[in-house]
Formats: structure tokens, C-alpha cells, sequence
């Protein structure tokens, strides 16, 4: 039976949330974002003295009658977020264990919601092998958003996926908002290059990684055939026969977390955020707990 977290009960319980953005942005204006430029919404912010060359329309004749002195009213500027959500589609992440694929395809849904139900203007990008595929286009609003999530169910996790040259490869724009990367993260491609690219695009970054509970503590012991998802056939050198003792159990415990750490190191050193979840935990306390301590939820 296919699983599948994408209903009318998911979406509605975001709808009290925000995504939050730490950098100022650029670019697009109408939405709801607020920066520390100033601009023309009617929310009023500060004043300063008026400048050779100002709009006289913007002066405020009320502080002029009390201080003879001419003063400018300033006013908030909200700015437009473009957030594109990088999903690893690569067999890993759900040829066998489709908990795992519903669950980065609900994360994928559950920020794209967020996005539109805050103006915002959204994008996915499916990356399978070396290249991003963007089936939907740009979405602005939630009737093209929820046409994008129907088929969400539907993607085919398959083959492998290299994360950086398909991320480096793609169209990112400037300044103008937030990139998510969703993926297991067990690469041999260098997925730090792609977080530095988006970084230098002054994107700001988050990265989730979502493992199966096997994945983050298996039980295997004895002797058993390891068969790789991503394999090419059942001849590849992926895949092994071995004999797991408690020390191997134990040397792939100490490697997954020092891989772990070394991911968190990474992303606070770039200033990118940074979560590890596995799926089997209910996906309401990820979203309303884990996103909300890094500060992307509001």
C-alpha cells in the first residue's frame, strides 16, 4: 500500500506558520517579508532629515511646524521570497521504503505550502542523476501549487543522484530567498560544493536530511547480503555478502555519526541550517518542533 501524508489535514495545520528568512532580500517586491531597507508599504518605520533631492510628497509638515526643520517619513519595505526545494530522487531515498520517499515528498509539500500560503513564489527541482529537473515551473498560489502536489506522489525514486553538479548545473537566481536541499545525504558527490554555490548566490540554505530507521540503527547481525539500491544489477561491486559482528554494528554507528556531525559543522560554518530526522517520527513534531528551534519556522 502506498503512503502518502499529503491530505486536506496536513495543509490546514500549516496554515498558522511562516517561513522565516535571515537574509535580507532582493529583488521582488508585493510580499510579506520584512527588510531593513525602507520602501512604500504603508506601515510606518522611522524618519530622517530631508536631502537635496528627496520627494517633498514624503515630508512631514506637522514635524516642520514644531521643529522648522524638514523630516521624511520612512516606511517598511516587504519583499517577495523565491524558495526552491531541491529533492534527491535518487533510489535511496525510496525505490524499496516508500515511508521514506512519503516523507521527503511531504517535507517537499509542507515548505511549498508554506511559501504560497505566504506569497511567496516557489520552485522544485527534482534531481535525478546529474542534472535538476523543474516539471512545474515557477508556482505562485496555491490552485499551480496544488496541481504541483497531486503528481508529488508520483515522482520515481531511481538510479543515483549527484548532488552537485546538478545543483551547481541549475538556474539559481540571486539574493532573492531560500534553497532546501532534502536528501539522505549517502553520496560519493560532493554536496558541499552545491551548498557553497548557493551560498555564493546569497541564497539562504537549509538542508534536511531524512534517514529510515534501519538506516540510523540497523539490526542486522550474522551473516548477510548487502544489495545497494543504486546498484546497477546484482554483479555491481556495490553490492556484498559479509558477516556483521556487534564491532561492525558498532564501527557504523561511530562513521554515521561523525558523518552527521561533520554535515552540522559544515552548514553552521556556511551559515546554512541543518536538520537529521528519521521516518519514523511523526512528521507534525519535525515541522512544528525541529524547523521551529533552527528558526526557519515562525
Amino acid at each position: 500500500m502506498k503512503v502518502s501524508y499529503l491530505n486536506d489535514d496536513f495543509f490546514s495545520r500549516l496554515e498558522t506558520s511562516s517561513l522565516n528568512l535571515k537574509r535580507d532580500l532582493t529583488g521582488f517586491f508585493g510580499g510579506k517579508h520584512l527588510v531593513k531597507t525602507y520602501g512604500q508599504t504603508v506601515e510606518f518605520a522611522d524618519y530622517r532629515e530631508y536631502m537635496l533631492g528627496d520627494d517633498i510628497r514624503r515630508i512631514d509638515w506637522n514635524l516642520f511646524s514644531r521643529f522648522e526643520k524638514y523630516f521624511l517619513k520612512l516606511f517598511t519595505d516587504e519583499r517577495q521570497m523565491h524558495t526552491q526545494i531541491y529533492l534527491d530522487c535518487s533510489a535511496s531515498m525510496g525505490k524499496v521504503n516508500q515511508q521514506k520517499a512519503a516523507y521527503a515528498t511531504a517535507f517537499a509539500a509542507a515548505l511549498g505550502f508554506l511559501s504560497v500560503h505566504n506569497m511567496d513564489k516557489l520552485s522544485y527541482r527534482l534531481i535525478k542523476g546529474n542534472v535538476c529537473e523543474d516539471p512545474y515551473g515557477l508556482i505562485v498560489g496555491k490552485t499551480p501549487f496544488f496541481r504541483a502536489v497531486s503528481s508529488l506522489d508520483n515522482i520515481e525514486f531511481e538510479d543515483d543522484a549527484d548532488l552537485e553538479k546538478a545543483i551547481v548545473g541549475s538556474e539559481v537566481s540571486q539574493g532573492n530567498g531560500l534553497s532546501v536541499i532534502i536528501s539522505d545525504f549517502f553520496t560519493t558527490s560532493d554536496w558541499k560544493k552545491a551548498v557553497d554555490y548557493l551560498s555564493y548566490k546569497k541564497r539562504q540554505v537549509f538542508l534536511i536530511q531524512i534517514m529510515s530507521p534501519e538506516e540510523r540503527d540497523p539490526a542486522y547481525s550474522g551473516r548477510v547480503s548487502l544489495v545497494d539500491s543504486e546498484a546497477v544489477d546484482a554483479l555491481d561491486e556495490k553490492n556484498m555478502r559479509v558477516r556483521i559482528t556487534r564491532g561492525m554494528q558498532q564501527a557504523y554507528q561511530e562513521a554515521l555519526n561523525d558523518y552527521i556531525e561533520d554535515m552540522s559543522s559544515f552548514c553552521a560554518s556556511r551559515g546554512a541550517g541543518f536538520i537529521t530526522v528519521t521516518s519514523d517520527k511523526p512528521i507534525e513534531k519535525v515541522i512544528f518542533g525541529e524547523l521551529l528551534k533552527t528558526g526557519i519556522l515562525e
